[in-house]
């Protein structure tokens, strides 16, 4: 399958090599593809720079938002909250019309310091958001709770038992969603709960996910729903 991951940061690194890795032809989006190459600068919490990730992984190619965009059969979200809207529109909704689109973003607001608030709370959120201003996308919100290294290996974790979150206003991209997090990563418990304004309170366990990293000091944790 093509898939288009817009974002060169942790998140997109981790979802672009893994379904890279899958065998699908996958191309990572940024604003500008030269100056993303030359950054030789290591990324956060010690990874590698991203130019010295790429070239471990030839087989992602590196576009233009529109580029990779156009590229996609499918597109994953994974860029800052703060700059998702923006780099949408210059990916284009002629584009992303028609397309699915996993929005993994969370709406962080560290413009008062840690730990972050939220953009966009309570009687809206970054995922409807984006459904207003593409409404002939069809959005799915999922894996904004968990840590770029749990999204596609879930098994590390408590052997996967733990649960992964599905919503959007339409109930086939949702069906098809959840296949794919169970195919591509081996989520096992996958919960759809209903059409995009859940992702209401998906993002809003951010502050919460925040606080429990800073009290265990791993991100490698995630919610169980037990019933």
């Amino acid at each position: 399958m093509k898939i288009t991951v817009l974002g060169t940061g942790i998140v997109g690194q981790t979802l672009a090599a893994k379904l890279a890795s899958l065998g699908h032809d996958v191309r990572i989006g940024t604003r500008d593809p030269a100056a993303t190459l030359a950054r030789s600068e290591p990324g956060q919490y010690g990874n590698p720079s991203f130019r010295d990730w790429a070239a471990a992984n030839p087989k992602v190619r590196v576009a233009t938002f529109a580029d990779a965009a156009a590229h996609g059969e499918i597109v994953l979200n994974a860029l800052s909250g703060a700059g998702t809207l923006a780099a949408l529109e210059l990916a284009g909704a002629d584009r992303l019309a028609g397309k699915i689109l996993l929005d993994i973003s969370n709406p962080l607001d560290f413009s008062k310091g840690f730990p972050p608030s939220l953009l966009v709370a309570n009687t809206d959120s970054l995922g409807e958001q984006i459904q207003r201003r593409f409404p002939a996308t069809r959005v799915v919100k999922t894996l904004n709770t968990v840590s770029a290294h749990l999204m596609v290996d879930p098994g590390q974790l408590a052997g996967g038992d733990h649960t992964m979150f599905v919503a959007g206003d339409d109930a086939d991209a949702r069906r098809q969603v959840s296949g794919w997090l169970r195919e591509w990563f081996g989520w096992k418990d996958v919960i759809e709960l209903g059409d995009i304004t859940q992702a209401r309170g998906m993002e809003m366990y951010l502050p919460l996910w925040v606080r429990v990293f800073g009290a265990v000091q791993t991100p490698t944790f995630s919610i169980r729903v037990v019933r």
